[in-house]
This record gives C-alpha cells, sequence and structure tokens, in this order.
C-alpha cells in the first residue's frame, strides 16, 4: 500500500510541472484588451503589437518569445470557437492537453511551428520554416517588412481608424449643411462585430462572368500552395476590403488550378503571392494592376482608392448645363457635395452603372450658394437628375449614412428609381412624337411688332432671342430653345420672366443693330440675352452647340456674363 502511495505522488508530482508548463498566458492580457473587446479591437492590438515585436525590427532579448506569445494569443481570440472555448475552460479547446498534435503542422501549404510548450496550438507563432531556419514573412528577397501598421486618421494606438475612410464621403459632417454624410454608425461597446467582406475563390470561370468588364473593383492575391506572403497579403486584403466594402470586393486566385488568368497576368511561376487591381483607370475596359507597394493596409487602401472607377465627370457648377441629345441617349445624374475630387461612393457608382447614366460631379461650399438657391436645394450632398426629355429634378438633397456599404447600397437605390422614372418618361416621349410628328413640343415665336412687347416687353426679366439668317439655322436655333425652355429648374426658379424667341436677320437689320453697328452681318446665327428694363444684352456668336447654348443661358440667368448697353432703342420693323 505505502508502494503504491509513493507512486501515485511520483507520478502527480512529475506530470503537475507538465501541465503547468503547457498552460498558455491569458491571451486577452497578452493583446492587452478586456474580455468584451471587439474583434476589430483584437485586431488593432495584434497589428500593434506584432509591429513592436516582430524579430526583423525588434532584436532585443526575448521579443521573438513575446511576439510568438502575441501570435499564440491571437490565433486563440480571432477565432470565435477557441475563444468561447477558452471563455469557459481557460483554454482554446473543451480538452487542453490532449489534441493530437501540439509541435507543428501543416495548414493552407504551410508548415507551422509553436512555441510556448505542449499546451500552445498549431500556427501560434505564424513563422514558416524552411532550410534557412526561422524566416519572417517579408517580401521577395526581403524587400519588404512584414508590418500590419495602419497608420494615418489620427489613431494614437496605430490602429486602421474610421476617419480616413468614412467621415469625409462627400466631404463636412451631418447636419450642418456642408455636404457631410454624417450618423455615421459604430459598434456599440463590448459589440463583437461581423466580419462583412469576404476573399472569394476565384476560378477561371467566375473570374469572366463575375469580374471582367461588370464595374467593380477587384483586389486579387495570385498565389501557389506554399506562397511565401500568402498570410500576409491574405490579413491585409480583408482589412482593405473591411474598410472598401462596397466599393471593392476580394478574391484570391490559385495560379496551380487557374493557370489561363495567371498567365493573362504574366504569372508564370515564382512561390511568392503577389497582389493586383483589376482597375478601371487607364479605359472604360478593365485591366489587371500589380501593387508593388509596402505591405500596409494604409498603402494598400490608398493604392485601391486610386484605382477605382473615374467615369463622373468632374465640373464646374457655375458653368454646367446637363448637356442635351447625349449620342447615348441616357439619364443623367449630377453630384452636388463639398468634396474637392469625386468621392469614393460617386467614383464606386459611376463604374457600377457606367453603361446605364452619365455621371457628373461638382463641388459646393454651402448650401447658401446662389447656384443651390436657384436649384432649390437647402442642404448638401444633393443629387440632381436630367431625365431624356431635358427635364431636371432634384432626386434627393441632404443624404445621410451609416457607412460605405450602406451608403452605396442607398444610392443605388436612388439611381434605380430614377433609371425607372426615366423609362416610364422616355416611353411617353417616344409615343407623344409618333403620335404627333409634325407639330413642335413648344413654339418659340418669331419676333414682330404684334408680339414684341409680350416676348421681349420691360414686364420681362430676360428674352433670350435665337438670330437666324437661313432656315436651317432657324430650325435649329428654335430646337434648341425649345429645349432649353422646357428645363424644369429654369422654369421653376425664373417662371415667365424669361422669354424665348427667333428673330430674322434679313428683315430686321435695324434691330440688330441697335445691338452692334455691324448688325451681325458676318453671322448665320447667333443668340442675344436682352434685359429691356436694363438696356444691356450679351451674344453669343460662336459654337452654337446645344451644350453650349445652355451653358451661356445658364451663364445669364446666374449673373456670369458681361453685358453691354445697348446703341439705341430698339426698332422691329
Amino acid at each position: 500500500m505505502a508502494r503504491r502511495i509513493l507512486l501515485v505522488s511520483f507520478v502527480v508530482l512529475n506530470v503537475l510541472p507538465l501541465f503547468d508548463a503547457s498552460k498558455p498566458q491569458d491571451p486577452y492580457k497578452v493583446l492587452g484588451v478586456d474580455k468584451n473587446a471587439s474583434q476589430r479591437d483584437i485586431k488593432k492590438a495584434f497589428h500593434k503589437l506584432s509591429l513592436q515585436y516582430h524579430p526583423d525590427k525588434n532584436k532585443a532579448k526575448g521579443a521573438q518569445e513575446k511576439f510568438a506569445e502575441i501570435n499564440n494569443a491571437y490565433e486563440i481570440l480571432s477565432d470565435e470557437e477557441k475563444r468561447k472555448n477558452y471563455d469557459l475552460y481557460g483554454h482554446d479547446t473543451p480538452n487542453p492537453g490532449f489534441e493530437n498534435s501540439n509541435f507543428g503542422g501543416n495548414r493552407d501549404g504551410y508548415t507551422y511551428f509553436t512555441s510556448g510548450g505542449a499546451g500552445a496550438g498549431p500556427g501560434s507563432n505564424f513563422f514558416r520554416s524552411d532550410q534557412s531556419g526561422w524566416q519572417s514573412m517579408g517580401g521577395q528577397g526581403n524587400t519588404k517588412t512584414y508590418s500590419f501598421s495602419f497608420g494615418g486618421g489620427g489613431d494614437p494606438s496605430g490602429g486602421f481608424g474610421f476617419g480616413d475612410i468614412f467621415s469625409n464621403f462627400f466631404g463636412g459632417a451631418s447636419g450642418d449643411q456642408s455636404g457631410g454624410f454624417g450618423n455615421f454608425g459604430g459598434s456599440k461597446p463590448n459589440s463583437r462585430p461581423v466580419t462583412t467582406a469576404e476573399i472569394v475563390d476565384v476560378t477561371s470561370q467566375y473570374f469572366n462572368k463575375q469580374i471582367v468588364d461588370k464595374g467593380m473593383t477587384w483586389l486579387l492575391i495570385f498565389f501557389n500552395p506554399g506562397s511565401r506572403q500568402y498570410l500576409t497579403l491574405e490579413t491585409l486584403t480583408e482589412d482593405v476590403a473591411n474598410s472598401l466594402d462596397g466599393a471593392l470586393k476580394a478574391g484570391k486566385i490559385n495560379c496551380a488550378n487557374e493557370k489561363s488568368i495567371c498567365q493573362k497576368a504574366g504569372l508564370t511561376g515564382g512561390r511568392s503571392a503577389r497582389l493586383y487591381v483589376y482597375s478601371y483607370t487607364s479605359s472604360d475596359k478593365g485591366s489587371l494592376v500589380e501593387y508593388t507597394g509596402d505591405y500596409t493596409a494604409k498603402n494598400l487602401k490608398a493604392f485601391c482608392q486610386e484605382h477605382l472607377p473615374r467615369f463622373s465627370k468632374r465640373v464646374d457648377i457655375s458653368q454646367f448645363v446637363f448637356p442635351s441629345n447625349s449620342a447615348e441617349n441616357l439619364p443623367q445624374v449630377l453630384l452636388l457635395s463639398t468634396k474637392k475630387d469625386t468621392p469614393v461612393m460617386w467614383r464606386a457608382l459611376s463604374g457600377l452603372y457606367r453603361k446605364r447614366f452619365l455621371f457628373y460631379d461638382a463641388q459646393v461650399h454651402d448650401a447658401s450658394n446662389p447656384i443651390m438657391r436657384r436649384l432649390g436645394i437647402t442642404s448638401l450632398p444633393a443629387v440632381i437628375g436630367r431625365t431624356v426629355d431635358g427635364k431636371e429634378h432634384v432626386i434627393k438633397a441632404g443624404i445621410s449614412v451609416k457607412d460605405l456599404k450602406s451608403g452605396i447600397d442607398e444610392l443605388k437605390s436612388m439611381l434605380e428609381s430614377f433609371e425607372k422614372k426615366n423609362k416610364k418618361v422616355a416611353a411617353s416621349h417616344k409615343s407623344t412624337k409618333q403620335s404627333q410628328p409634325d407639330q413642335q413640343e413648344t413654339s418659340v415665336p418669331v419676333l414682330s411688332t404684334s408680339n414684341f412687347d409680350n416676348v421681349c416687353g420691360e414686364k420681362v426679366a430676360v428674352c433670350v432671342i435665337g438670330v437666324f439668317r437661313s432656315s436651317k439655322s432657324k430650325e435649329m436655333l428654335e430646337k434648341i430653345l425649345a429645349e432649353i425652355s422646357q428645363k424644369t429648374l429654369v422654369r421653376r426658379q425664373y417662371g415667365s420672366s424669361v422669354k424665348y424667341a427667333l428673330l430674322d436677320a434679313n428683315k430686321q437689320s435695324a434691330f440688330l443693330s441697335s445691338f452692334d453697328k455691324s448688325g451681325y452681318k458676318s453671322y448665320d446665327k447667333l443668340i442675344v440675352a436682352y434685359k429691356p428694363r436694363k438696356g444691356r444684352f450679351a451674344t453669343l456668336t460662336q459654337n452654337l452647340t446645344m451644350e453650349e447654348a445652355e451653358k451661356f443661358v445658364g451663364s445669364v440667368l446666374n449673373g456670369d456674363v458681361q453685358f453691354s448697353n445697348v446703341r439705341q432703342k430698339l426698332v422691329l420693323r
């Protein structure tokens, strides 16, 4: 009996140290987060500490062991199942100490080695072993350092702050009428947000059907099994895809299985994983552009944003008018915001809907701008649309969203609703033209002694006169002025105070001489903007296209055109 007690005591005394040595440190304490920390907080803490203790940067004694602890802690807390088990049992598995293999393993083409004793799970330190021993997750030829420093955004923790992503989608802040997309959502304290973006496995068929020429920007990892840097690129890609979710998607392409795609990208071999963006910046057709910068989320995100579509035309709002009779005959949309550059949301939408809309955007500093008052807009950002019949509509003003993805989804809904409206207008417009083929939509009168007071008398603020010398010029000017006169926003703001008319230059040379001594005899056609009450006028004599005529009239109504005094009283014969 005594011998049996001695034997049991010997076993217990020898086994207890084994379990004590294998017991992992508290992962929450290792990363410096509380037990209710969100996955984003855990990731930020991991990124900060892994950069601080990475053996490539920190040569201090114990740095490698500390780095292994950090990775082990992240391995537990980043996996919800392991985290749950740790919270329940004090370990990342339901039955700690009895795993088949705690000293190494092979996953995803990598060989992982652990540190911290038998209790540490596979992949604890995220180092890969080869014939040369420990190797960092650096770039080709060790020219790039494994780093998760997000930087920027004024985040003192070095984390990926939301400020540089969400706070200035369209400029300003919510409620200040300065064009800001406010009311940004955020995780409540003690909540664990769910990652929305995913890295899709991309095959040749998927690439051709879902990526090529679809208008969406993609961040793609090209790799071979066992590729160097894969884990680094996967983590970076996941973070950037989440920060730009809605404007960008992410995928990974296994070159061992999808050789045709990899050959198109110029990848015929090599062991290093590489990043590409499927971009539309160089043309309306997408192309693969390789990312060769530092492996930091801040730089990669900037690169991706630079390669978002640019199908929206930046315009000067003080001179802008929607072009008429566009070759595509598509509805047109204009974004007004305080941003000095085209916002990320609008660029993303311009790619997705580039074949269905013509996009424009302009900077407006605040809603007190005279142009804003003329359009009837009291808050920014705002979207204006023009249907194919030439009428303009305020689609929405004072838009507010909580994040990038929901903002893009909301704007998608607006655009698609406006597109349906445009289709109804187009069908009605076509039907009216077919039933009344010879009838002009709006008659523009020819000035005469009988209608002069009504059209260009002192009760009228501005009289826009199309002067012609030939039947062809008359037809062209009548079409232009008829369409401009029907613009919804122009009619709403100025009503009957703006009139449109035609003038036969061959019969009214004396009338034209009142503006200019030459009587404009060298011109076959021109447009005169006349202010009867002030006896002042301005002319457009060159480039009388629909677009230039609209721009001229818009500038006249906005007060951006220099007027001259008439030479003498206007007289019609």
